[in-house]
């Protein structure tokens, strides 16, 4: 039976959906849930230093945990990984994603203030869970969807070199990868006004973009099928 070479899993309109979550799940930590990033590791490793060497030390657990965070989900996306791989049921990125809404659903519950802390923990295990799983698309092109500035940097890359050797690839590239940051922002900007709005239920949108991706890979793997019966 003959199968896909390209999975939708690994396409740009998945990449963008990815990327809007990344927005706005970055942002909903920082403005609901104590001003802690749960994307950008880096941005609560440098505030963990500074909380170090202030001696701030009850205030250090609420970057570290986040990153540990981070580090398990990296541990558990492998793990579903090596275990599902080969699975023809249900791909394994599909299982991560239904992990993730489920993690993302319970937050919901979850009431602003005293337990931000296992809410800011939780969404970074997510948000690594998603950035290890999905790493590349169109074809091979390494992107991050949670973060930016590996992607800013891979854009601003290809934007020279296809002005220099007059590559329209390379330039369709650099404009990829601007998409997927814009994509990162307008999540961003989107997640601004719901969470001021509407707080901790405000995450019912990222779990909805990750349904629509879930779904999608379900789609892809019906077309594989028609197109091999035939």
């Amino acid at each position: 039976m003959l199968q896909s070479k390209k999975q939708v899993s690994e396409s740009f309109f998945v990449g963008l959906l990815l990327a809007v979550t990344g927005g706005y799940l970055d942002v909903y930590t920082y403005v609901s849930r104590g001003g802690v990033f749960a994307n950008a590791q880096t941005g609560n490793i440098v505030l963990l230093a500074i909380h170090i060497a202030q001696k701030n030390y009850g205030k250090m657990i609420t970057y570290l945990l986040p990153i540990l965070a981070f580090m398990m989900g990296v541990i558990i996306t492998e793990f579903v990984k090596l275990k599902f791989r080969y699975s023809t049921k249900i791909h394994w990125r599909q299982i991560v994603i239904a992990l993730e809404i489920f993690v993302l659903l319970a937050v919901s519950f979850v009431p602003t203030g005293i337990y931000n802390e296992i809410v800011n923990v939780a969404v970074s295990f997510v948000c690594s869970m998603q950035v290890e799983s999905f790493r590349a698309f169109g074809g091979g092109k390494k992107y991050a969807t949670t973060m930016c500035t590996g992607n800013l940097r891979t854009a601003t890359e290809n934007l020279f070199y296809s002005g220099v050797h007059k590559d329209r690839k390379v330039r369709n590239n650099s404009f990829q990868y601007y998409g997927i940051i814009g994509a990162f922002i307008f999540g961003a900007v989107i997640s601004t006004g719901l969470t001021t709005r509407f707080g901790e239920k405000s995450i019912f949108f990222a779990c909805t973009l990750l349904f629509i991706v879930f779904i999608m890979m379900f789609i892809q793997v019906e077309k594989e099928e028609q197109e091999n019966h035939f």
